[in-house]
């Protein structure tokens, strides 16, 4: 007898239809976990690759472990995305990327370091369980944002997130 393997689920975005499905999950990268400029910035990478894993799956397990709970941004975001995922609603869209990340890896006084992120996300759509069209929001300006981190006990952790305004 020969074993059949089968194919893993594919990925599914959120629709109209639907929620998303077989979302993969995003995976720390190695430089992300060394205490260097290299590993600051690709650890914001990945914190917002969280932070839209979080909008298309309404998981935010993750994102909370890296964060604090000060972070006002971090848990209004939070809460948008366990609100609209709670009792059949969904979300499609909300897909953020960070077309640049930079420090200078230098800490402040306070012990956090700094990273500059420019931050571009995708339209939102809000869907009611029974699938019809809650709100649309147009895909927003790209903002630029101020991330305080700190290393301990071995990786990157956020304690706050506040845009830069200029």
């Amino acid at each position: 007898m020969s074993a059949t393997a089968t194919a893993p689920p594919s990925y599914k975005p959120a629709d109209a239809k639907g929620k998303a499905q077989n979302v993969p999950v995003p995976v720390l990268p190695e430089a992300a976990k060394k205490k260097t400029k290299e590993g600051l910035e690709a650890f914001a990478r990945y914190w917002f690759q969280l932070l839209s894993y979080g909008y298309e799956t309404g998981d935010t397990t993750r994102l909370t472990e890296l964060t604090s709970p000060s972070c006002r941004a971090c848990e209004k975001a939070k809460a948008v995305i366990k609100g609209w995922h709670e009792g059949g609603r969904w979300i499609v869209g909300g897909r953020t990327s960070t077309p640049a990340v930079s420090t200078t890896f230098l800490v402040a006084p306070d012990g956090n370091y700094q990273v500059a992120i420019q931050v571009s996300q995708s339209a939102l759509s809000y869907f009611n369980p029974d699938g019809t069209l809650y709100r649309s929001d147009p895909k927003p300006d790209d903002t630029g944002n101020l991330m305080l981190s700190v290393y301990r006990n071995g990786s990157w952790f956020v304690n706050n997130i506040q845009p830069i305004v200029g």
